[in-house]
């Protein structure tokens, strides 16, 4: 095991030590518009369910790069991003989330991504990873600033300064591509991702409900 895989297991046994029932990893990329609308719904969800979540943040970059994409499909292929942008739209009244498309998208997530990683066995990893999307598509701003972030940070009780620094690490760094790794190897082509206890891949907002239903008949009767 090398040593950025050593800091990401270190960090999944940190989250899994505060966890107290089932959980359901959610995979996701700030970049994704769809990874907004979960983001914002899966916390409340998991709780009703008796599940925790493990927040797993990783980059969707270089998987496309590994298809020939120099971008987001939804730019490659103007009709499926126009179909892509009139779907968030209803998607976003049915939930009662704004919805501003920043400029440029898909936004440089990568900060973003880092200081996600870093935290992501914190109590306030939930709270900055919804107002990092909340920026990013509700308010259309740039999610690549570190002002931005420093300041989400601070909104979500972090220890901005240190976080900051966490995110320029050598270790965080190579423990973020792991991820990228790991995804691919669990399967993972996009975002949101969601993966049950047993294994089992979900992909797509559309698919949160039936995820939650599989990891939660996996806990058991009385286990919720």
């Amino acid at each position: 095991m090398n040593g950025s895989t050593e800091i990401l297991q270190g960090e999944i046994e940190q989250q899994s030590q505060r966890q107290s029932g089932p959980v359901l990893e959610f995979w996701f990329e700030f970049a994704s518009t769809y990874s907004y609308l979960s983001a914002m719904r899966i916390e409340t969800l998991a709780q009703d369910a008796g599940l925790t979540v493990a927040w797993r943040p990783f980059l969707l970059g270089p998987i496309f790069k590994k298809h020939g994409w120099s971008t987001s499909p939804f730019n490659l292929y103007p009709a499926k991003g126009l179909y892509m942008w009139r779907d968030m739209e209803r998607e976003c009244e049915k939930y009662g989330l704004p919805l501003r498309m920043p400029v440029p998208f898909p936004q440089n997530s990568l900060l973003a991504a880092r200081l996600a990683f870093a935290g992501q066995a914190s109590p306030w990893i939930g709270q900055f990873v919804r107002s990092v999307f909340m920026a990013e598509f509700g308010q259309g701003e740039d999610i690549s600033d570190p002002a931005l972030l420093s300041a989400l940070l601070m909104e979500a009780g972090a220890p901005a300064k240190d976080m900051m620094a966490r995110a320029e690490a050598p270790e965080t760094k190579a423990g973020l591509r792991t991820c990228v790794t790991e995804a691919e190897k669990r399967g993972i082509f996009g975002a949101p991702s969601f993966v049950a206890s047993d294994g089992d891949l979900f992909w797509g907002n559309d698919r949160l409900e039936d995820s939650i239903a599989a990891a939660a008949k996996l806990a058991g009767p009385g286990k919720k």
